[in-house]
């Protein structure tokens, strides 16, 4: 467990954050009055998850290998760090729609139907469900982690002279 020790914490501070940022999507009406702009403002969190990332594996070099990391280091670091958020990304999914925002998923399923992107109500709910954003959260937290760690521990990583 001392071995994870910053990957724990990068990982909790990520999570906070994604509750966070749910909690500003719903209080600017991301998620009711002004849901027809969510999928573009939504997005904007990629940056805020790939600075925290960056901060992580930063932290990683300094404080467990001297400012010395190969990029293997900083891969393995944080992937530590998305499988964390990947095995929590169904309890963060919950507290999001169950306590931040359960008006969401009511909203979304009218506005989808609303614009077309559906034929019913039904078709909507098969989609727009926690099960299924429980699912998609926890497979997206672990790809887009990955993929995330691979580039930022490229940049991290302590370059060779010569």
């Amino acid at each position: 467990m001392e071995k994870i020790k910053l990957e724990i914490k990068w990982a909790v501070i990520f999570m906070i954050t994604q509750l966070l940022w749910m909690l500003i999507e719903k209080l600017s009406g991301l998620h009711s009055t002004h849901i027809d702009q969510h999928m573009f403002w939504t997005n904007i969190f990629a940056i805020i998850a790939i600075t925290i990332y960056v901060f992580a594996l930063r932290d990683k070099k300094k404080s467990d290998y001297s400012g010395q990391m190969t990029y293997l280091q900083g891969l393995k670091s944080g992937i530590i760090i998305s499988v964390i958020v990947a095995i929590f990304s169904p309890l963060t999914q919950w507290i999001t729609a169950t306590l931040i925002t359960p008006e969401y998923f009511p909203n979304i399923i009218e506005y989808s139907v609303k614009e077309g992107h559906y034929d019913s109500v039904e078709d909507a709910q098969k989609y727009f469900n926690l099960k299924n954003y429980m699912v998609q959260s926890a497979v997206g937290a672990l790809m887009m982690g990955i993929v995330t760690s691979a580039i930022v521990a490229a940049f991290v990583r302590t370059k060779s002279k010569g």
